[in-house]
């Protein structure tokens, strides 16, 4: 009985132990409170892909910080951190204004907005002055920003959608119209014959902004944090976690630190020819020498000096996603 009774109570103390372990485990994982607005493909409210909040999100559980988003009218957003409503925000574009009191990561995203018309159309405009009285359909729910917002030089008509845009500019509704270059990338990678046959696509972009993950000042240990989510975001770029989140090939960004970008894929089939066309993940004025990407290829954690020297393996066709353009974002050349 004497045994039976010390088993009991070894049993019992282990049973504890465990669970004082958990809640301690559990308590040293903090939590934030974020808010956003509906601004797909970067944050939605409904379920789409939302590659900020899953981007931002990865990268906070990767330095053991869990976080929800509150999506709100974006006028809300700003003062409900100012206020402390809110802990910060997984998708902000960087002002004076702000970083009085918001602290802002290294750039993990940008937006960049390109023109893109019917095929053949010219598309080599680089602002708004030289498309003087063209019809340019924008979504009327997205943050264009101040650039489109006063605008007088053209004129802006809202769609609902990007796909209802591209069907209005295929007929002849529109001269134009703006879409991010993420967008276009991810149907150059699934849908590029269609592109190709149908669309012309600005090569430059007439707005660019960097995209920061934003938390306040006021969140404790906030400049620690900060440093331990940029390191979270290098290591997500490197290991081909950017890529699997943005459903893309190949992305570009400098992952060895000599200000020259390279060309960095996952895992598994990366074409059969050198990469045509990439995303590029940093803003230029965080390079040191702003260039294309250089014949280098980062695959898999390993570094290849030119195409040739990229292993058979990864130089085999590409499987493409056969549900690509059903993600509430890509788009549709049949309708």
């Amino acid at each position: 009985m004497y045994l039976n009774r010390m088993k009991g109570m070894r049993g019992f103390s282990a049973l504890i132990l465990g669970l004082i372990f958990s809640v301690s485990a559990f308590s040293q994982e903090g939590f934030m409170q974020l808010a956003s607005d509906s601004w797909p493909p970067f944050t939605s409210d409904y379920g789409g892909k939302a590659y900020s909040t899953e981007l931002v999100s990865e990268a906070l559980k990767r330095i053991d910080y869990s976080d929800e988003t509150t999506y709100i009218n974006f006028e809300s957003v700003i003062p409900g951190i100012q206020d402390g409503m809110f802990d910060g925000s997984a998708a902000l574009w960087r002002t004076e204004e702000r970083e009085e009191f918001i602290l802002f990561s290294d750039p993990y995203l940008q937006n960049k907005l390109l023109l893109v018309g019917q095929k053949g159309a010219d598309v080599s405009a680089t602002s708004l002055s030289e498309l003087s009285e063209k019809r340019i359909g924008v979504v009327g729910t997205y943050a264009y920003g101040e650039e489109v917002d006063y605008a007088t030089e053209v004129v802006f008509i809202s769609g609902r959608s990007d796909q209802e845009n591209l069907e209005k500019l295929l007929a002849g509704e529109l001269d134009y119209i703006l879409i991010d270059e993420l967008i276009i990338q991810y149907e150059l990678t699934y849908h590029s014959e269609e592109v190709e046959e149908n669309l012309e696509v600005g090569e430059l972009p007439l707005f660019t902004k960097s995209l920061h993950f934003g938390l306040s000042k006021s969140y404790p240990n906030a400049e620690e944090i900060m440093k331990q989510f940029n390191n979270a975001i290098f290591e997500m770029i490197s290991d081909g976690t950017y890529n699997e989140i943005l459903e893309l090939n190949w992305i570009t960004a400098d992952v060895d630190g000599d200000g020259i970008e390279e060309y960095i894929h996952g895992s598994g089939a990366a074409g059969v020819e050198r990469p045509k066309s990439s995303y590029d993940i940093l803003f230029e004025e965080s390079r040191k020498n702003p260039t294309s990407a250089s014949d280098r290829y980062y695959i898999n954690g390993q570094m290849y000096n030119g195409w040739q020297s990229v292993p058979a393996e990864y130089r085999a066709p590409v499987n493409t996603d056969p549900n690509a353009g059903q993600h509430g974002f890509g788009l549709h050349f049949k309708f």
